[in-house]
């Protein structure tokens, strides 16, 4: 038997089994029930089948996960399951977060205020002006500055972020064994001795290939209360960022430019989409944000509500336990029959207390 990180790592390993398969799982059985149950069992578990069934009754590699658990002790790197108190709580709010997380570093993925900055590689004048106006206009309020460590916008805002005492985190597109770019090793270094950090969902060992980068635009864009576009093209990693930030329903913010700019033609289509809202300081966002001077966001609006009923109590003390389910498995897990529990899970999303997912899953917001 062997202790509950080694499982966690081993889930995240195990071919065809994506974050939304994972939780599935981990609605119906414990960790290492997941790996020790017969494949019949596990087949049988909504959205795993045979073929991914079969590809957990032949994970064996628990050797290499004891490995990375070495690593991680050498370099002081912190696993954050996605059941952690720890875990970046706004990333529980969608629906592909990740399961597991690598973190090095001190600053708290769960400030009161976070803000995402991305954009072009190659930035002009008037791109670099505006990070630095922002970043400067936010200091002395303890914003976490997210970004991806990037040449041009990411960069900068890390480093503006740290002239100016502000936490920032880098989020990476490969393992903590190495930095991508290797010219930003110093930027890095200087996070990390000055409150910042580096988060990946990837274990050493793996290369900052290109088809990474997509899957870590997902947690910078969630990672975050919004996200500010200063400069990009029509196509590109920012764009992927800002359209995740759409779907996860977070507050996006591009800054414009002249319709002759190639690099900004992706803000100013965000703009015109009505996906963004138009950037023009810092005060104007921290207000559509909610931000207020030495205050976090806004209170949530459950507060105003009575206390739940029985029906609904049953729902939140389930949803604390198992935090990624579906109507039936409720009912299924509080006896309650499928009516009331629709009842009660109403009851709680317009008290802001439960959030609905894509695929009809629930979980508390």
């Amino acid at each position: 038997m062997y202790p509950d990180i080694v499982y966690q790592i081993a889930l995240t390993r195990i071919p065809q089994i994506g974050p939304v398969q994972a939780r599935l799982l981990l609605a119906r059985l414990s960790l290492r029930e997941i790996f020790t149950v017969s494949e019949h069992v596990l087949e049988k578990i909504e959205g795993v089948g045979r073929v991914r069934a079969a590809s957990i009754r032949q994970f064996r590699q628990f050797a290499e996960v004891e490995a990375e658990l070495r690593f991680m002790e050498r370099h002081r790197i912190r696993p954050l399951f996605f059941t952690d108190q720890d875990y970046p709580q706004r990333l529980l709010h969608c629906y592909d977060a990740p399961l597991l997380l690598y973190y090095k570093g001190s600053a708290d993925l769960n400030n009161n205020r976070s803000l995402s900055i991305v954009g072009s590689r190659r930035v002009t004048d008037y791109g670099q002006q505006v990070t630095k106006d922002l970043i400067r206009n936010l200091a002395g309020e303890s914003t976490l500055i997210v970004s991806g460590l990037a040449y041009g916008i990411d960069a900068l805002a890390h480093r503006e972020a740290l002239v100016h005492g502000l936490p920032t985190v880098a989020v990476l597109a490969h393992g903590l064994d190495r930095i991508y770019p290797g010219v930003h090793a110093g930027l890095a270094r200087d996070m990390l001795t000055n409150g910042g950090g580096l988060l990946t969902e990837f274990p050493s060992n793996t290369l900052p290939d290109r088809y990474n980068f997509p899957q870590r635009n997902r947690v910078v864009a969630g990672l975050t209360d919004a996200t500010v576009v200063i400069e990009t093209a029509l196509r590109g990693g920012s764009m992927i960022t800002a359209d995740l930030a759409w779907d996860y329903h977070r507050e996006i913010f591009a800054v414009p430019g002249r319709i002759t700019d190639k690099r900004s033609a992706g803000c100013n289509e965000l703009i015109r989409s009505n996906k963004a809202h138009l950037y023009t300081n810092a005060d104007t966002l921290c207000n559509v944000i909610g931000w207020h001077a030495g205050a976090g966001p806004a209170p949530a609006t459950s507060c105003l509500f009575p206390d739940p009923g029985p029906d609904e109590l049953a729902v939140i003390n389930l949803l604390r336990e198992k935090p990624l389910l579906q109507v039936d498995e409720i009912s299924f897990m509080t006896g309650l029959d499928f009516s009331r529990v629709a009842g009660a899970i109403l009851t709680l999303e317009l008290q802001n207390r439960v959030l609905s997912l894509p695929g009809k899953r629930y979980r508390l917001s």
